[in-house]
């Protein structure tokens, strides 16, 4: 009997370090492993040369950028599209060190948002544009804003959203340049509830909370001034850029879509939002597989490249990827046909580039 009454005591202390333990493990701090024995597909490079229309200067001398290419070769990169958010000098610096490489990249500008409070802000934004475009710009991008107005790098022109009736010449000139406009509206919806036990997404939320914010546009208010700024801009090409920040919902996005033939999305930093509804995603890409581009947003990386094309290509299950994405859910390939990837690949972005720069 004593030996019992001892065997279930110890087995009670056991269970009490060992819940201890756990009650102690910091949500930053978990970092599951896959114990199904599941397949394991290695995507070294793409099926079909890759156009990436959502990527920023991260190489900063020609030594990276001669690297960065290395790497675009390595995993079938074709080219990649430079959104510096600049204007004056800065942006002429990048065009005179990512210009090198022409087949490699193209550069697109910001908007010269620096005298927002001046009579003549507009005329000066669209001077700029023009300068910036004779330079070499073939795009604008990626401009944000995330509730409190518009933003281009370091320059945010406060209480100014994209609907504001002062970026209509700059959104018309641009149509007239050939030169399409990516945007960045609002942010995952995860950002914008409370952070709390409830919240799907804390894990990257808490970083990029908007919660505490109550001096912004809310997430919905902010896909309503995306949709005006498309309707009243009709000739201007809009990119909507991360599923335009709709991939917990992406009916709302179909039904932009639908109604506005100037407005695509890129899918690029919202692979992991997307990876963990495969069947939902994949079905949504593939019935709007004429008006998505594929982009990353996540560096120059080979591994970043190749674990994207394992989600679009592969019908991989249940496998995480903690250096590239914060959430603590596992991921899912969307298993994708040959035609709908060479569309999100590349075709989409050549056809929309070619025909944009030839009217």
């Amino acid at each position: 009997m004593k030996r019992f009454i001892l065997a279930v005591l110890l087995l009670v202390a056991l269970n009490t370090t060992l819940k201890a333990q756990a009650d102690s493990i910091l949500l930053n701090q978990y970092r599951p492993k896959v114990v199904h024995n599941v397949a394991v597909t290695q995507v070294n490079e793409a099926a079909y040369p890759v156009i990436d229309v959502h990527s920023h200067p991260y190489a900063n001398t020609l030594e990276e950028v001669e690297r960065w290419v290395q790497n675009m070769e390595a995993v079938n990169i074709e080219r990649t599209v430079i959104l510096t958010y600049s204007v004056g000098e800065r942006f002429d610096s990048l065009m005179s060190v990512y210009g090198k490489y022409p087949d490699h990249f193209e550069v697109w500008c910001g908007l010269d948002l620096r005298h927002y409070e001046e009579p003549n802000f507009t005329e000066q934004m669209v001077t700029e544009l023009e300068r910036c475009h004779e330079m070499g710009g073939k795009g604008i991008g990626e401009l944000s804003d995330k509730g409190w107005g518009l933003r281009s790098g370091t320059m945010t022109a406060y209480g100014f959203h994209p609907n504001n009736p002062a970026f209509e010449p700059v959104w018309q000139r641009a149509a007239e340049l050939g030169m399409p406009v990516n945007i960045h509206v609002a942010d995952p919806i995860w950002m914008y509830e409370p952070m709390d036990e409830t919240n799907d997404g804390l894990m990257t939320a808490w970083r990029w909370r908007l919660d505490n914010r109550d001096d912004i546009v809310d997430h919905a208010g902010m896909i309503r001034i995306l949709e005006e700024t498309i309707r009243n801009n009709s000739e201007t090409i809009f990119i909507a850029c991360h599923y335009a920040n709709l991939s917990y919902d992406l009916h709302q996005l179909g039904r932009l879509l639908d109604v506005y033939p100037n407005l695509y999305a890129d899918i690029s930093a919202r692979y992991a939002e997307t990876a963990v509804i495969p069947r939902h995603a994949a079905a949504f890409i593939t019935r709007y597989q004429d008006r998505l581009l594929f982009g990353t947003d996540m560096g120059y990386n080979p591994h970043m490249y190749r674990t994207t094309f394992r989600i679009l290509e592969t019908e991989d299950e249940h496998f995480y990827e903690h250096s590239l994405f914060g959430y603590q859910w596992s991921l899912n390939g969307f298993g994708l046909s040959q035609q709908v990837l060479e569309k999100i690949y590349r075709k989409n972005a050549i056809r929309l580039f070619d025909n944009i720069r030839s009217e």
